[in-house]
């Protein structure tokens, strides 16, 4: 039989894949070697090992700070999954404590759910877990779902997605829909009814599920369409927008409240059916058995109990 010749892996520091993960993630040598407890020289020391062991210049230094090379995100695709299942294989057999758990968790959210729950669970999280760091990102539904299989997300906090069957659901919290519009605007009165809410411009959220699942499909069902009037990618700037126009916008109730304490808005019941809905809170199943996800998870769904409960009694 031909020998096959292979890597010695004995031959080679695995720890400097924990490095060169550090450095994809950051691209500067100093904030990297900040992320996995070593000085500044020890981290670009093992920079130049990692050049030698893959026979790349891996990142190399511009003006806007360092790129990597094809190569480089070639290697990060595969190495990243890597070290997070052996990650997952060492705390899956360790008993866990929120107090001293370190590492970092990318959550999916949007603005409109940040502004909702993020002040109380980050409040949590540096009480209870100040080890842990959260990474927040806005994605699309399709990209969500994406990430999540990929793991490339640990978390999405959002609704209506088409998930296959390794992805698990959760609800989170009820929600009901409304139209908010300006205070003075001069088309709507206290009741609307489809006629008028198609009449209407609105706003869409170009990323949102709510806009794509709950909106847009419900009128689909009509054999109707709302009239788009401007997109926007987040919500942040929709209130504003209203206020100073006569576009209207659909969102969940808790929402709105929350824009008529600062804004001159006011809103109406959608003129279709149903109205309520759930945020739900998705995974992947091989997260199932992680002590500190399901920590994560149980956490995020005591922050919304309790900020639902808020909403309720006010």
């Amino acid at each position: 039989m031909e020998k096959v010749e292979s890597v010695n892996l004995r031959n080679i520091d695995l720890n400097l894949l924990v490095v060169f993960d550090a450095l994809m993630r950051e691209r500067h040598v100093t904030r990297a070697a900040e992320r996995v407890g070593l000085s500044q020289p020890a981290a670009s020391s093992a920079l130049g090992r990692l050049r030698y062991l893959f026979d790349d210049e891996l990142l190399i230094r511009t003006g806007a700070g360092m790129e990597p090379t094809a190569r480089a995100l070639e290697l990060a695709e595969r190495i990243g999954p890597i070290l997070r299942e052996v990650g997952r294989l060492v705390e899956d057999g360790t008993q866990f404590d929120p107090l001293t758990a370190t590492g970092d968790y990318r959550l999916r959210l949007s603005d409109l759910l940040l502004m909702l729950l993020m002040p109380a669970l980050a409040a949590r999280i540096e009480r209870e877990a100040p080890g842990m760091r959260l990474h927040v990102q806005h994605l699309s539904p399709t990209a969500t779902v994406d990430a999540l299989v990929a793991d490339e997300l640990d978390i999405a906090l959002s609704t209506q997605l088409d998930i296959p069957a390794a992805v698990v659901e959760g609800q989170l919290m009820p929600g009901r829909m409304v139209c908010v519009y300006r205070k003075d605007h001069p088309a709507i009165n206290a009741k609307l009814s489809l006629p008028d809410f198609l009449g209407l411009k609105h706003i869409r959220v170009a990323q949102s599920p709510l806009d794509d699942r709950f909106v847009d499909n419900q009128l689909a069902t009509l054999n109707a369409e709302r009239a788009i009037g401007l997109t926007v990618p987040h919500w942040l700037p929709v209130p504003a927008i209203i206020q100073a126009t006569d576009l209207v916008a659909v969102m969940t109730e808790r929402h709105a409240r929350r824009f008529t304490e600062s804004h001159d808005l006011a809103f109406v019941d959608v003129p279709f059916a149903p109205a309520h809905f759930h945020w739900s809170i998705y995974w992947h199943k091989r997260h199932r058995a992680n002590p500190a996800h399901r920590w994560l998870r149980e956490v995020i769904g005591q922050v919304a109990a309790q900020v639902d409960a808020e909403v309720d009694m006010s």
